[in-house]
């Protein structure tokens, strides 16, 4: 019932944004969260007839903004169907913030809801590809609502708490990565920032010893953000060719989705 009143009380703005091309469509909505807070988010729609494999995308602190756009436009362009909440400008929280705030789960949870709810998306669990934090929203919700979530793709995710005590983000993973079953591929940079690759690490153990379904790509010689800083190596950018890519075909494989990107 809580799910069916979130997505009733969508409310579309339905503005239309520039498209990566002419024939991949970018629209704005606002949602809301079961808080009844408004969650600002845009929907990426790709070229032809759907219905369409839908994907969650959320976001780093950083916020959502240009970079973040670009690789929700990819994602349609690879054929997915994209809902991307903005978490933070809802709720007026500046970028960067250093605290996890629970309460802005909710607008990642209504944005699943919101995707399951469009008519031009297979009616089947849904992907999520998180950046940063965004990871940690994956699995906080895959705890949750495992039966709706098929994969996750994680670019350099927390796997901690960003609130918890020193010692919990030095030796342990959060409670989640044991409870969770939900497919990751974990894409990280060499060069990313020690903690960040020692969480990552410690996930990956603890989900392949439990035999979840678990991949830990590292890309030499890139650093933090490989995928998207403005003054990228000529190996990040092969590094973040090669991301998308893997991010596809592991989305595609625990989808279960055709070579023709379409749902079975």
């Amino acid at each position: 019932m809580r799910r069916l009143a979130i997505a009733g009380a969508i409310l579309a703005s339905a503005l239309v944004a520039p498209a990566l091309a002419d024939d991949i469509e970018l629209v704005k909505v606002t949602i809301k969260a079961a808080d009844g807070s408004e969650v600002p988010a845009e929907i990426a729609t790709p070229a032809g007839k759907g219905p369409f494999p839908p994907v969650l995308f959320i976001h780093a602190k950083r916020g959502y903004e240009g970079d973040e756009r670009a690789h929700v436009r990819e994602l349609a362009a690879q054929g997915f169907l994209v809902v991307a909440p903005d978490w933070q400008s809802g709720r007026f929280i500046e970028r960067w913030p250093a605290a996890h705030d629970p309460e802005t789960e909710l607008d990642v949870e209504a944005g699943l809801d919101y995707l399951k709810s469009l008519p031009n998306a297979c009616k089947q669990p849904a992907g999520i590809v998180g950046l940063s934090r965004g990871p940690y929203y994956a699995i906080r919700l895959a705890a949750k609502r495992g039966p709706d979530i098929a994969a996750i793709v994680s670019y350099y995710g927390h796997m901690q708490n960003p609130n918890a005590p020193e010692p919990d983000q030095l030796f342990r993973v959060a409670p989640e990565i044991m409870q969770i079953t939900t497919p990751m591929l974990y894409l990280i940079g060499e060069q990313d920032f020690e903690l960040r690759r020692i969480n990552g690490g410690r996930a990956f153990y603890a989900l392949w010893e439990r035999g979840v379904p678990v991949e830990y790509q590292v890309y030499p010689m890139a650093r933090r953000a490989f995928d998207f800083r403005p003054d990228q190596t000529p190996e990040e950018k092969i590094a973040a060719r090669h991301a998308r890519e893997r991010a596809k075909n592991w989305l595609m494989q625990w989808m279960k989705l055709t070579p023709e990107m379409k749902c079975r």
